[in-house]
């Protein structure tokens, strides 16, 4: 699936014209040596093949996809895999790029596929880009025992704590969209959670609103925060049951795959379009992995 991404069926030619279209040969692909079939409009006489409605057209380096989809969801960085796979790191950079979009588009539509949840549990889960000084939040919705994903969202927050004032000092006041993300992905999981559904969360005052917002049949069943242990570093909580551990037990999967995301790393997050393309990756590599 990801070494070669389908295209999409070839209904009239790219050009447009209704004239129809007819077979004109075929050639061998130099990366992967599949033939494909090529066809000319007959209006315009251009010419086309059936590769060139796939996302992964112009790709000189397709044989990598899965071996770089696969180390990026194993706790490598985009350094190392272009450097152990021996192939430039803008190649690396660009499979990312691609990969990161065709998942986000996957994910959903995979989702759409699996019964209406039941149950799931949804919170926030925080990292930076750049520096400690800028926040981020990535809420993120799992269905309760299966543990899969369900959705996410990525988005800016201010610092809070002891670097508040050095981040407003540094970096100017940091606009909050948490709420307006936040909206964005209940949105979206409407399609994909039962009218009755149970959802569990934590105590955030914030969360009551957008539920009873965004499922107002829904029972909202929020839970005392918990102190977390070693393992895990801090995701996985410290002893007894945990009302919401599937949330919690994926959290820290997402810090043990997603190299950007390890507590202590070299790697860090530049731009926060990049890491939600990284955790779409690991999400849709997650949910193939529990079917």
């Amino acid at each position: 699936m990801l070494l070669n991404l389908p295209s999409l069926p070839i209904l009239e030619s790219p050009c447009g014209c209704r004239t129809g279209f007819v077979r004109r040969g075929s050639f061998r692909r130099k990366s992967d040596r599949a033939r494909i079939q090529r066809y000319q409009c007959i209006g315009c006489h251009r010419s086309f093949s059936e590769a060139t409605s796939s996302p992964c057209f112009n790709q000189k380096k397709r044989q990598f996809n899965v071996t770089i989809f696969k180390l990026l969801t194993g706790g490598y960085s985009q350094r190392r895999a272009a450097l152990d796979l021996r192939i430039n790191r803008k190649t690396v950079v660009r499979t990312f790029l691609l990969l990161g979009r065709y998942s986000h588009e996957l994910l959903f539509s995979t989702n759409l596929e699996y019964p209406l949840a039941k149950t799931f549990q949804f919170d926030d889960l925080e990292t930076f880009e750049h520096s400690k000084c800028k926040p981020l939040s990535v809420t993120l919705a799992v269905e309760q025992g299966s543990r899969r994903i369900l959705g996410f969202r990525v988005a800016q927050m201010p610092a809070k704590g002891k670097l508040a004032e050095l981040a407003r000092k540094r970096y100017g006041k940091r606009q909050d969209h948490r709420s307006f993300k936040r909206a964005d992905l209940f949105s979206e999981l409407q399609h994909l959670v039962a009218p009755d559904a149970i959802i569990k969360s934590d105590q955030s005052p914030h969360y009551p609103e957008y539920v009873k917002r965004f499922f107002p049949g829904c029972t909202h069943q929020a839970y005392k925060g918990r102190r977390g242990c070693v393992v895990g570093q801090g995701e996985l909580k410290r002893g007894g049951f945990d009302p919401i551990y599937s949330l919690n037990h994926t959290c820290a999967m997402l810090r043990a795959n997603i190299n950007r995301l390890f507590r202590k790393t070299w790697c860090t997050t530049k731009l926060a379009e990049r890491l939600s393309c990284h955790i779409a990756i690991y999400s849709l590599r997650h949910n193939l992995d529990l079917i």
